[in-house]
């Protein structure tokens, strides 16, 4: 009888726990501590590097897909097929399990078990006598990752990647883990020992396992709901909890959110600022922007912020933001250029203008595809110099004291220090590396340095005897030169895939900073970006959005259709644009999206969006996201979308099931709030309803452009603005007939606010404006 791995076969406590005599946790080594978040195991230090060397003169059939993961293990002697029905089948004619291995191109993990596992040629033959191996881009396919990971999580089997499943031929899984080592040692077992006792008890209890699979499957399915109620709850006593959970694990001295590893979390910073504008002049706000602002300072001053080649790494394995884990993700980049952006609109402090133009700088150079679209992701390995073999994590970013030297020899006369002096005690840099042992278990970073400021500006000023603008401009000068010198180095490698979902979020990313930080740029960035997105991967006679687009990679049937996030980003992403613009075809575009999306997603019976849709026969479980994690979840967002559109069309159906959604995570919103933070935020938007800035006026008149800038220059999380310019067959004017109503005073430009079917006095003074958006104005209101 096989005795699964960890509880692997106990879902939620309803199926019997039993061992195999082994953990396959995927702490080893090379891990520091590991930490279970939600039933997540996160990386939290050095680990052993990848390689680039493979076999050579073997290709397998992954050689002919368009995901670069999986691309990069086309040249395993393991005999992988893609997800499909192809694998399926043979595994069901020749009733053999299938081995599911799930990751992603910029995964440092799965890098370390392809060099260690998936090349070596013994496992390779373990591999393919005895199970159909499939190979799954969680990137590409999230509904698959999704199923899967539940299962592992459901199970007390942890989770991350490269995710580790063994399934029947009809794709029911029975056992799993993540990361397995390549020898046997003390509580760790290797992956062929894994794999050898799988075999053993696949042939000698198939029968039971595959029972076994079935009820694992029952209890997923019936334990896989949520538990709703009739009304959305109470905005104040959510929008406490969360902000008492947070606060609790909130790092006073560095920052962030518990020890350690540290992730930046955006959704965080939306629901605190949300928190701060909604309830001003309250503890609990001015402690909010505490925490954002706090947090975002040390993360831009930590070596989690690339200061050379600009941009943010993955996350911090430390509690002081110090050392990163060295990959950057499209979707980190998004959504921090929004919370630096707002802390700047919120507290004037270039600090955080500059940090939001230091990432969109990086998209731009750095990730951006000339035709519009944007990449998913730079990897966190690469090669230390041109004649290595071998890829190191963080070769790219990390620098030797030697080397520093070199290249800032210049001499400071004030002082005869160099400018090498100046920039190793302003980054933190020592002639030994910066880098603990502990953080750095097998020696990849044994000698260099991680740039981190230790200093502030008047203090290295103070220190070298110089004024704090001759140190601004000697640090510029040595950044500039180091980031030409990085450039000769290898560099990463770089995931082209473009996905609907994190473009969305890059849409948001640059039209909101394009408002705010007033650079016309970024919102002509963006704009080319929609028409990509528009032209590439979405289908005008089905309505439907493509997940995925890869150069050269068509038709539109080849590639797979969106998910949820896809749907509810890009709704969100429209919307921003629109208002950053004002041209309505990004208006129409959100409708038709949302309404497709509501076709697809939506949960007739038990409320909310399910994130995938039920045309796909092999996705076992239709789920629903129920955390705001490194991405809010695809029903967080849709909440404000809804409320957005809702503004926008006049149709109260959106309002409706805005609160439906609500309702449908009600239990989890007032238990653990803290887990859906921007759905907090939804609910506090919900309750406090959205505010129309309606101004009237034609857009290029100064008049109109000068209400505009008002509207747009305030952090209100409650606001919609609509530009009324009279033109009566347009999107707005059929879809708000009260626009009509709305007139120009004096023949000039004029703004209204409108709440609740009732709209403020007019105003053509875009300072009285102000006022009527601040918390404390008051306006006296006539009916629509």
């Amino acid at each position: 009888m096989l005795r699964c791995v960890s509880g692997l076969c106990r879902a939620r406590g309803v199926l019997p726990r039993a061992t195999l005599g082994f953990c396959p946790s995927p702490r080893n080594p090379g891990h520091r501590r590991g930490k279970w978040r939600g039933g997540e195991i996160f990386e939290v230090c050095k680990m052993a590097s990848g390689s680039t060397q493979t076999p050579t003169g073997r290709v397998n059939r992954l050689i002919n897909e368009k995901s670069l993961y999986l691309q990069q293990h086309a040249r395993n002697p393991v005999d992988w097929y893609p997800w499909g029905q192809e694998a399926f089948s043979r595994a069901a004619r020749e009733m053999k399990p299938i081995f599911l291995s799930v990751g992603y191109s910029t995964c440092h993990w799965c890098h370390v078990m392809e060099r260690e596992s998936f090349e070596d040629e013994e496992i390779g033959r373990i591999l393919n006598e005895n199970f159909i191996c499939v190979k799954v881009d969680r990137e590409e396919r999230p509904d698959i990752d999704k199923v899967y990971m539940t299962f592992l999580q459901a199970t007390d089997s942890g989770g991350g990647w490269p995710m580790s499943v063994w399934l029947t031929p009809d794709l029911r899984p029975f056992v799993g883990g993540t990361y397995f080592p390549p020898e046997d040692g003390v509580r760790k077992v290797s992956f062929r020992t894994v794999l050898l006792r799988i075999v053993e008890q696949w042939k000698e209890n198939r029968a039971f396992l595959c029972e076994r699979s079935e009820r694992i499957l029952s209890v997923l399915q019936s334990s896989s709901g949520i538990d709703g109620a009739a009304e959305p709850p109470l905005s104040l006593p959510v929008q406490k909890l969360c902000f008492q959970q947070l606060e609790r694990i909130f790092d006073e001295e560095y920052g962030g959110f518990g020890e350690f590893p540290k992730f930046p979390t955006p959704v965080n910073f939306s629901f605190l600022f949300c928190l701060w504008a909604l309830s001003k002049g309250s503890p609990e706000g001015t402690q909010a922007l505490h925490m954002a602002v706090h947090t975002l300072k040390w993360m831009m001053y930590g070596g989690i912020h690339d200061h050379i080649g600009k941009g943010f790494h993955r996350y911090s394995t430390d509690q002081t933001w110090h050392v990163p884990h060295f990959e950057k993700m499209l979707y980190d980049q998004a959504q921090l250029a929004v919370a630096y952006a707002e802390a700047f609109q919120i507290s004037g402090k270039e600090i955080f203008s500059d940090a939001a133009h230091d990432i969109l700088q990086y998209v731009l150079q750095n990730l951006s595809d000339d035709a519009g679209g944007f990449y998913s992701a730079e990897d966190a390995d690469s090669l230390p110099n041109a004649q290595s073999k071998e890829k190191k994590e963080g070769a790219f970013a990390t620098w030797t004291a030697k080397e520093i030297q070199q290249l800032l020899p210049d001499m400071e006369e004030a002082n005869g220090n160099t400018f090498g002096d100046i920039f190793m005690h302003h980054y933190g840099m020592k002639e030994e590396g910066n880098v603990s042992a502990s953080q750095d278990i097998h020696g990849e970073l044994q000698g260099q340095n991680v740039l981190i400021v230790r200093s502030s500006l008047e203090l290295t000023a103070a220190k070298f005897g110089l004024d704090v603008a001759r140190v601004q401009t000697i640090l510029s000068m040595c950044r500039d030169r180091l980031y030409k010198a990085r450039r000769l180095r290898p560099p990463p490698q770089r995931d082209t895939k473009i996905l609907a979902s994190w473009n969305g979020l890059m849409l948001s990313g640059l039209a909101r900073c394009g408002v705010i930080l007033r650079d016309e740029e970024y919102i002509e960035r963006a704009k080319l970006a929609a028409s990509f997105l528009h032209e590439n991967m979405y289908d005008l006679k089905s309505g439907i959005l493509l997940r995925s687009f890869y150069k050269g990679h068509q038709p539109i049937a080849d590639l797979v259709p969106g998910f949820l996030d896809d749907y509810a980003f890009m709704v969100r992403g429209l919307l921003d644009l629109y208002e950053a613009c004002l041209d309505q075809f990004y208006l129409e575009w959100a409708l038709q999206l949302q309404d497709r999306q509501d076709q697809l997603f939506w949960d007739a019976k038990g409320s909310g969006y399910f994130c995938s849709d039920a045309s796909d026969s092999s996705i076992l479980l239709r789920l629903k996201d129920d955390q705001d994690g490194a991405e809010p979840s695809g029903n967080s967002v849709s909440v404000v979308n809804l409320l957005r559109l809702a503004c926008y069309t006049g149709r109260t159906e959106f309002t409706e099931r805005s609160g439906q959604i609500l309702a449908a995570f009600s239990e989890r919103l007032l238990k653990v709030p803290a887990s859906l933070p921007e759905m907090v935020r939804g609910n506090m938007i919900y309750h406090q309803t959205v505010k129309q800035v309606v101004v009237c006026g034609d857009k290029e008149d100064p008049n109109t452009r000068e209400l505009l800038e008002a509207a747009q220059s305030m952090y209100v999380p409650n606001k919609v603005l609509i530009l009324a310019d009279r033109t009566q067959t347009s999107f707005l004017y059929s879809h708000l007939p009260f626009l009509l109503s709305l007139e120009q005073k004096d023949g000039k430009a004029t703004a209204y606010v409108c709440e609740n079917f009732t709209c403020s006095l007019p105003t053509t003074s875009p300072a009285d404006l102000r006022t009527m958006l601040a918390p404390s104005g008051t306006q006296r209101s006539r009916p629509l």
